[in-house]
């Protein structure tokens, strides 16, 4: 007989041990990025921001954002991009096939401190998938906000993600801009530029707004100078750092920014928390 508390094995069953995922759905979204409804044996239970661990038996795991916002039946959202190993794997599976996802692991947003603001999105690249699970409910429950803005870039159009739902939302009447680096000759009717561009034509009430952006490193830096001279309060400023997450559970100190471990503390932050972490948008 076991002399482990039965507490401690519910925390470790809850930890460590991932439920099964039935692939319901397969999109490509672009050459390398592939969208997954994933069907699992009981709701999820997460907040905006959060994200899985997602595994293949015999070849491993990945922390994967979650991609839809909080929802009452057994389904899972997500957007793998193909970098390696696993991921390649994970391309290769069919509609019906299994997955095990551990989780929700991080902190997440809370919808509380948005009620009742302006919110400005804005995402580079990838950044769109993590936070299309806060634009989700923000945009479901348009009416207890007030202007909502989303600012959309990537590279190029061939890499832009959820175009047909940027779309939808721009038709809603929420404030959309799409931006890319460049066009490379490819069909485009957006913008070109940075996400930065527009940021210091908006006319933000800074005490009445919160932003929430993801995007690549180098992104945040110029972003937060733009909204700091637009007087937007730091602790108004979230942040969803994707960082080197491994274990989802604090112990393998590969998310480990000085004393911050992101996978538990993180991956959502005010900036606020990060005054004395410059390490921490690097």
């Amino acid at each position: 007989m076991s002399t482990v508390p039965s507490s401690w094995q519910d925390l470790a069953r809850q930890s460590f041990m991932p439920q099964a995922g039935r692939i319901a759905e397969i999109t490509d979204m672009t050459a390398k990025d592939r969208y997954f409804r994933i069907e699992l044996e009981k709701p999820l239970g997460h907040r905006p921001g959060q994200f899985v661990m997602v595994s293949v038996l015999g070849v491993g795991e990945a922390p994967i954002s979650i991609s839809c916002g909080p929802r009452k039946d057994n389904m899972l959202e997500m957007v793998i991009r193909r970098v390696g190993r696993l991921t390649q794997v994970i391309h290769g599976l069919k509609v019906g096939d299994e997955l095990g996802i551990r989780g929700p692991y991080g902190s997440g947003f809370d919808l509380d401190d948005f009620y009742g603001r302006d919110v400005l999105f804005v995402a580079g690249g990838l950044g769109l998938v993590p936070l299309r699970s806060l634009i989700t409910p923000v945009v479901a429950e348009a009416g207890r906000f007030g202007q909502i803005t989303i600012i959309s870039g990537c590279r190029n159009p061939s890499e832009e993600l959820f175009r047909n739902q940027l779309r939808d939302w721009s038709d809603a009447g929420i404030n959309v801009t799409r931006l890319v680096d460049g066009t490379e000759n490819m069909p485009w009717e957006f913008g070109i530029g940075l996400v930065t561009d527009p940021i210091p034509k908006l006319k933000l009430d800074p005490e009445k707004t919160v932003v929430a952006l993801c995007g690549p490193p180098v992104m945040y830096k110029f972003v937060i100078a733009a909204l700091m001279s637009k007087n937007v309060p730091q602790d108004q400023i979230f942040v969803d750092l994707e960082r080197r997450m491994k274990c989802g559970v604090g112990k393998c100190g590969h998310c480990q920014i000085n004393q911050v471990y992101c996978c538990q503390e993180g991956p959502v932050f005010r900036f606020s928390s990060l005054a004395g972490l410059p390490e921490a948008l690097r």
